[in-house]
């Protein structure tokens, strides 16, 4: 049988919207990165006080220089060219291929009703995007 891929691509965007998942885009490694850096500075200027103070204010400029560009993962998907949908949808399939469903409505209310096989699509999910996207996926509180 062939992968409806719209019956998964809805069930994943459903899966990540309940989950609230969203992925870093870019520059969350520099501010890391600078976060690192001031703690060092911090350290070579005030000891192990100056990693406490240096660590605390880089973190703050970190966070700050990464604020605002992370990515809800149900926009990700929408911007996904097919090929990429295909693999996923593909991930997914391997998943729920013993359930049977009509429409994607139908999917969404088996998988969602059993969290088995929900957590396993939120792992499939979270290992393309790392895979194929070189992203971690993350959980807005």
């Amino acid at each position: 049988m062939p992968v409806d891929i719209q019956g998964m691509m809805h069930l994943v965007q459903h899966i990540s919207e309940v989950e609230k998942m969203h992925v870093a885009i870019k520059n969350s490694a520099r501010g890391a990165l600078f976060a690192g850096a001031v703690a060092f500075a911090g350290g070579l200027v005030g000891g192990p006080p100056g990693i406490a103070v240096g660590g605390a204010f880089g973190g703050l400029l970190g966070a700050w220089m990464t604020s605002g560009q992370f990515k809800p993962v149900p926009q990700i998907l929408m911007e996904l060219p097919p090929n990429q949908q295909l693999m996923l949808a593909n991930d997914v399939n391997n998943i729920i291929q013993h359930l049977d469903w009509n429409d994607a409505v139908q999917l969404s209310l088996l998988v969602m009703g059993n969290a088995a096989l929900k957590q396993q699509v939120v792992a499939a999910i979270c290992r393309f995007f790392m895979n194929q996207l070189n992203a971690e996926v993350q959980y807005q509180d």
